[in-house]
């Protein structure tokens, strides 16, 4: 066998998972966890005792931090529940275009132009009327299980 025949796609990352196990019952209010393959924010946690030989349950309450829909799961509390890798990122607003889509600068000196405007009607006429008012925005990008996402703005004063 030869070099020649391993082709390997590259990623960003380091091929890391997009979420990591951790036990129901040391997930807490406002950390995360993944209820039906979506990224969640929990938002309620409810531990069950169960009868004579039955183990107890976690009841958990989350948002989707992406689409803000409430989703909710009951996991034992000795099992293994996903929780996402969530960061955030902030990007100084360079332009909008006409399309949905915004150009970011990154910290490297790049330009990132693959994310849309937030769906967010408050934040997204925050974004608009500061970005006309030709004010220096910074956006906080919210990125967990290769979904990505504005999540905030802050603004650093006119250009």
């Amino acid at each position: 066998m030869s070099d020649d025949d391993h082709h390997f796609e590259s990623k960003a990352d380091a091929g890391a998972s997009k979420t990591f196990p951790q036990q129901a019952g040391t997930i807490r209010k406002n950390g995360y966890i993944v209820i039906k393959g979506r990224p969640c924010k929990v938002v309620e946690v409810s531990t069950s005792k169960t009868g004579k030989h039955g183990h107890a349950k976690c009841h958990f309450v989350g948002i989707d931090i992406f689409t803000g829909k409430k989703l909710e799961d009951i996991v034992p509390s000795s099992h293994n529940c996903d929780v996402p890798h969530v960061n955030r990122t902030d990007y100084q607003l360079i332009d909008i275009s006409e399309d949905g889509f915004v150009s970011l600068l990154t910290d490297s000196g790049d330009t990132k132009d693959d994310l849309r405007l937030p769906t967010d009607e408050n934040l997204l006429k925050q974004i608009k009327e500061g970005f006309g008012d030709g004010k220096d925005l910074v956006v906080s990008v919210m990125s967990a299980m290769g979904e990505e996402q504005i999540c905030a703005l802050k603004d650093i004063g006119p250009k």
